[in-house]
């Protein structure tokens, strides 16, 4: 089996979450054998069932939530639900910051006890998904509620997710991989103490630091949409001098040309929106 991702979604901020510009739905991964569901916002179930080919819910491993806000969170309970039969079936982990338990949990409590465990994220802690899948969460970001970036260890290399932060000095190193999956929500700097995301030029200085074989832009606010992501993408390859795309609803990335060497995307490199 072919290892992969699926962006069943790549919006970001409220706007373009709220309008439904583009799917908040979250990131399926197929690692090893493993099938992993990351940030499950609104929409996620709805895109499962209707990919094609479609994934089945119930052929998941785990659940990873990076941090509790809306549009990273909604359909966390539905799809424990489904991942579980309907709680009939009790399997799977989902892992999820502390305060994603707290006074208003992301997870219900009657849930809980549907999956084989509940695993709290912490800084510089690692997480057997399987005997082949490894993830760990390196740092704390910056960004107002509890959250952390995921680094996935495979038999073919490492993959990087680099969530929702406020740019720090501590990010590129966390993430050295062979891919890295940028949440850039931001086309230029806001200076606003609650603002707290990468901007273009972030996801720029973090691609040169890291060089890795491959780069995705995702999660895309109102202002990189109306910039064109794919044309973004096609000018930070030119500029890094490292593959760089922009994903989008659907895109489904194969991991194993880029974790050996070949570099190999599957469909579209870059799609013309």
């Amino acid at each position: 089996m072919i290892d992969f991702i699926k962006f069943l979604g790549t919006a970001g901020a409220r706007f373009v979450v709220s309008k439904q510009l583009r799917s908040s739905a979250g990131l399926w991964c197929s690692l090893g054998g493993s099938n992993i569901l990351i940030d499950p916002g609104p929409g996620t179930l709805q895109r499962c069932l209707s990919s094609r080919p479609r994934l089945d819910p119930e052929s998941l491993d785990g659940i990873v939530l990076t941090h509790r806000h809306i549009d990273h969170s909604t359909d966390m309970n539905i799809m424990v639900e489904a991942m579980t039969s309907g709680t009939f079936n009790r399997k799977g982990k989902v892992y999820l910051p502390r305060d994603a338990l707290d006074e208003e949990p992301v997870l219900y409590r009657y849930l809980r006890k549907s999956v084989e465990e509940v695993v709290i994220l912490k800084k510089g802690n690692s997480y057997k998904i399987s005997e082949n899948v490894v993830f760990a969460t390196p740092v704390s970001h910056i960004h107002g509620v509890e959250t952390y970036g995921l680094k996935f260890k495979t038999p073919g290399g490492t993959v990087s997710l680099i969530a929702d932060t406020r740019p720090f000095t501590e990010l590129a190193k966390a993430y050295r991989s062979d891919i890295i999956i940028l949440n850039v929500v931001l086309y230029q700097p806001v200076y606003h103490k609650e603002v707290q995301h990468l901007d273009l030029e972030n996801a720029a200085e973090l691609i040169r630091k890291i060089n890795p074989r491959l780069a995705v832009l995702t999660h895309f606010g109102m202002t990189m949409l109306k910039q064109k992501p794919w044309e973004l993408a096609s000018r930070l390859s030119e500029e890094t001098g490292v593959k760089v795309v922009a994903a989008y609803d659907g895109f489904k990335l194969e991991l194993s040309g880029y974790l050996e060497g070949e570099k190999i995307l599957t469909g579209e490199e870059v799609k013309n929106e």
